[in-house]
């Protein structure tokens, strides 16, 4: 494990750096009246996971990316971070992951290009735990590190999940414990112990395969995974996109262990003030 301390290179720790809501729905309202492409089954107007496009076949084709500025310290480990991250984006479509290539900015004159090649080596390991390859990929010259993967994959039509197509009277299933943006915030702040990083870096790079099996029950509506925005962003999305509200029970939510400490001591990802939403929520 190398020494360096790649947190102190960016100024906001992995989705803490992404564009706020609120700014990024200013961005992407266009003025442009062009018709949409008549294959495309998912773009952008529900904010899913990823994006779907029919060629024609029972197999839909599944395309996202996804980067950030590094959430741990160790390159590798950040590697294998981001990769599992791309992936479960097709995970949540209820599909199959195929082909990754990476997507890299890296500092060159800042850090060494060595702990750029123990990233990908990290990314490397979980595209080969997934069984697909990492073939390639476009790098930049940047202020800050950041990296990522375009990930492709496939989905059997009947099997496709969305987020936006939850019915009333169904039940929210989280299939691993939250808290890691709070934990990863407490370790660049140097208050998180070694354990908890530990515990929150195994948690972020185990693949979210399960999303597959999921894809496959009929009594399954919905689907999304929970990173960057939150429990209660992406789940504002679901709601937001299949007119429905939600009921959240706290005592019934799967947290890490060690978030109530730094809780207290206010230690909460950049990304939650930009997280402002509004959801009917019963505290039980």
């Amino acid at each position: 494990m190398s020494n360096i301390q790649l947190t102190k290179y960016s100024k906001g720790g992995g989705c803490g750096c992404k564009i706020a809501p609120s700014v990024l729905a200013e961005i992407l309202r266009s003025t442009d009246f062009i018709s949409g492409h008549p294959n495309l089954i998912v773009g952008n107007e529900t904010n899913d996971d990823a994006a779907v496009i029919d060629f024609g076949s029972d197999r839909l084709l599944i395309s996202t990316t996804d980067f950030f500025t590094p959430i741990v310290n160790d390159a590798f480990d950040f590697g294998k971070i981001a990769a599992a991250n791309a992936l479960s984006d097709v995970y949540a479509m209820g599909g199959q992951p195929a082909l990754a290539i990476a997507i890299l900015g890296w500092p060159v004159g800042k850090l060494s290009t060595a702990e750029a090649g123990r990233m990908i080596d990290g990314a490397r390991l979980v595209c080969s735990v997934a069984g697909i390859p990492l073939a390639g990929g476009h790098s930049v010259d940047t202020l800050e590190p950041l990296f990522g993967l375009s990930v492709n994959g496939f989905v059997e039509k009947k099997h496709l999940k969305r987020n936006s197509t939850a019915r009333e009277g169904d039940l929210l299933f989280i299939t691993k414990p939250i808290g890691a943006g709070i934990i990863t915030t407490a370790a660049k702040r140097e208050l998180a112990n070694p354990e908890e990083i530990e515990t929150a870096v195994a948690y972020m790079t185990q693949l979210n395969r399960i999303g597959v099996e999921l894809g496959k029950m009929d009594g399954v509506n919905a689907l999304t995974d929970i990173t960057g925005f939150g429990l209660l962003g992406h789940l504002i999305e679901m709601c937001g996109g299949s007119n429905t509200s939600a009921e959240i029970y706290f005592d019934k939510i799967p947290q890490m262990p060690g978030i109530e400490k730094h809780l207290i001591l206010s230690v909460y990802p950049d990304m939650t003030t930009k997280n402002f939403c509004i959801i009917r929520i019963k505290m039980h």
